[in-house]
């Protein structure tokens, strides 16, 4: 079907991804946008997408009386760049970042799908930069540190950084002059190196748009798949007629960016689930403390505890199974819940928390106060 439906705890796993995302980029100034889940056909004759697209699209939406047909948006890029066009820009105005995460949908073929790696609907972080020239190396060179940053706080730390550009033999498969796209390629291969990125170049895995800089990580069985991408595009501000006021008080045009740090949120996930092995990021697991009361008599205690770390924003559950104690660990370890805490007799009379952490066994009886020092600092590293 292509169509993911999300439970609660990949739901939680992909709202608090977003959530970090658009807390940086609002650090970054970034502005949030929203854009519909349907276009006009003729926005994607403009921007090319529908020549590219158009087989792979799901079936136009008809409106009989007034003779138009609509799209299911492939891209979230041409409808930023109406918004650009809203109002009119000037120089000092620029860079002008908009970001939103949209979902766009394409009709791929039923032997294609695979699992959350190539869906039909998927959800893109997508965001659009539009700079003069002379701003372009240095906003390209923010986003890679963007994304840089990203791909850490996930745990991807071994990825590959692939310069992806046109196949000079094929020029027919992209659009705009080959002016411009030197002047892209040349940007993004600059930039790359002053950041001082070990890269690999593949011709022929540009966007039909402008060349590309992916960040390509390996999933369980050495496959590689690109989450982060940045692009270079001098060719849909043309075809769209974006402009701004120059310092001369002359209309330019200007540059664009298309950034995306997760890529397709589904793929990311899907990946960072085979790389962490469920062990997810203390911050991101969306179990991180199970309270494991010995017997029912020591419920109360529990839910005395459970509170003090619900109000530090710990996310705790207490098993109040009738079940022996060894099996409420094993049944944790198997879930890969991050902390354990188990209370018994001793632990309720001397006010104190025997705690577990998973992979690494048991850390001992601590005071709570202790204890919530501990998962502040691996929770803050």
């Amino acid at each position: 079907m292509g169509l993911p439906l999300w439970l609660p705890n990949g739901t939680f796993i992909r709202e608090t991804m977003m959530d970090f995302l658009k807390k940086e980029q609002i650090k970054r100034g970034y502005k949030p946008v929203i854009t519909p889940h349907i276009g006009k056909k003729d926005l994607y004759v403009t921007s090319g997408h529908y020549a590219k697209y158009g087989k792979d699209s799901f079936q136009p939406i008809l409106t009989p009386e007034e003779g138009e047909e609509y799209f299911l948006k492939p891209m979230n890029c041409p409808h930023h760049c109406e918004i650009y066009k809203t109002v009119p820009k000037s120089y000092k105005e620029l860079p002008y970042r908009v970001a939103e995460f949209g979902t766009v949908y394409r009709y791929e073929q039923s032997g294609e799908l695979h699992g959350l790696t190539r869906v039909r609907g998927f959800t893109q972080d997508d965001a659009h930069l539009f700079c003069t020239p002379d701003q372009l190396k240095d906003e390209f060179k923010s986003v890679i540190e963007l994304i840089q940053f990203v791909l850490g706080k996930m745990g991807f730390n071994n990825f590959t950084a692939q310069i992806s550009l046109r196949d000079p033999d094929n020029k027919d498969k992209y659009i705009g002059s080959d002016e411009n796209w030197a002047k892209a390629e040349n940007a993004i291969i600059e930039a790359a190196t002053e950041m001082g990125l070990s890269t690999v170049t593949e011709l022929g895995e540009a966007a039909f748009y402008g060349p590309k800089l992916d960040f390509m990580v390996k999933d369980a069985i050495g496959r590689s798949w690109q989450l982060g991408t940045v692009q270079v595009d001098y060719n849909l501000p043309e075809r769209f007629e974006l402009e701004y006021i120059g310092a001369d008080n002359e209309k330019h045009r200007p540059v664009m960016i298309h950034r995306a740090p997760f890529g397709s949120m589904e793929r990311f996930i899907a990946i960072l689930i085979e790389n962490c092995a469920g062990n997810f990021p203390l911050w991101l697991a969306p179990k991180q403390l199970a309270i494991l009361p010995i017997s029912e008599k020591f419920i109360p205690y529990c839910e005395s505890i459970a509170s003090e770390f619900e109000k530090a924003g710990i996310r705790a559950t207490i098993d109040i199974r009738n079940e022996k104690i060894g099996k409420k660990i094993r049944d944790e370890e198997v879930a890969k819940t991050p902390y354990m805490i188990v209370i018994g007799e001793k632990e309720e009379q001397n006010k104190q928390v025997a705690v577990r952490r998973h992979g690494k066994g048991d850390l001992g009886v601590m005071e709570t106060s202790d204890f919530l020092h501990i998962f502040e600092a691996e929770l803050n590293n």
